[in-house]
């Protein structure tokens, strides 16, 4: 089933796109949850008219994504955590944690947008996590877990 994609559907693709689907997974949930439209001949021109509209915004968009890039790239983020027993975490640093890390330095991005190695870090040490800004603009973070002052 080919599917026109209204949001951004994880594992699957970007708003504006047209994904191919099984059949039970577009009519059962994509469609009747409003991520999706049939690919029908007018839907596609109506989709093909639009991204022509958008190109030009989208020009921006990217710009600005690559500024935030080269900002996240040149940040130094150190999260404290509580350390057990040799370097073992009490709990985990999740993208959460990440995403308050970045806010304190004043960068605002919401936590589903970045993706720590493994889900979540359980370890003391230097990682390195993507944050997606743009469909077209995915920048590495670099950060390290250190242990926390008592």
């Amino acid at each position: 089933m080919e599917l026109i994609l209204k949001r951004d559907v994880e594992n699957l693709g970007f708003a504006d796109d047209i994904v191919e689907v099984k059949n039970g997974y577009g009519r059962n949930f994509l469609i009747p949850q409003g991520f999706a439209v049939l690919a029908t001949p007018s839907a596609k021109k109506v989709l093909t008219e639009t991204l022509k509209q958008r190109a030009f915004k989208e020009k921006k968009e990217i710009e600005d994504a690559q500024k935030v890039a080269k900002k996240i790239g040149d940040l130094e983020i150190k999260i404290a955590a509580k350390v057990g027993a040799g370097d073992k975490l009490f709990g985990s640093v999740s993208n959460a944690d990440v995403s308050e890390a970045l806010a304190k330095e004043g960068v605002e991005l919401e936590k589903k947008y970045i993706s720590v190695p493994g889900g979540n870090i359980k370890r003391l040490g230097q990682y390195e996590a993507s944050v997606r800004l743009h469909r077209a603009v995915i920048a590495p973070l670099n950060f390290e877990v250190i242990p926390q002052a008592k």
